[in-house]
């Protein structure tokens, strides 16, 4: 297998794991049914997103907090919600890609999923 080494990559890696998200048991009601993602939109976004974390594109501009933290509100966000994403992630990663990129794009999933989490229980806090 390849590393992640472009844009067409991460588009790859972005529509694979958002497709299994949708048919995810836990996850696909979260992103379908409660905050009704508009995926023609979501998806370019997430392109970038990624893109500018792996590949240093500087393509995505935006507040990926302030949706999460709105759709805490409506859904349960917790820890088995975002383990979750996370090792799904992950999977995905690894059913695509193997190398350095590849890692760190796993790595990066895994200190997003903490910092959402931790932020979503912070404000459930107050």
């Amino acid at each position: 297998m390849n590393d992640i080494t472009d844009r067409q990559d991460v588009i790859t890696l972005v529509d694979s794991f958002y497709r299994q998200v949708r048919e995810h048991a836990l996850l696909g009601p979260i992103f379908n049914e409660v905050a009704k993602v508009d995926w023609t939109a979501h998806l370019p976004k997430m392109y970038s997103f990624w893109a500018t974390l792996l590949l240093g594109e500087n393509s995505y501009s935006g507040n990926p907090m302030l949706p999460h933290l709105d759709l805490s509100r409506k859904a349960t966000l917790d820890e088995e919600a975002f383990n979750a994403w996370k090792q799904l992630f992950n999977q995905t990663v690894d059913s695509l890609f193997a190398g350095t990129k590849a890692e760190e794009a796993k790595e990066r999933a895994g200190n997003i999923a903490r910092l959402m989490l931790h932020k979503v229980q912070s404000a459930k806090a107050y």
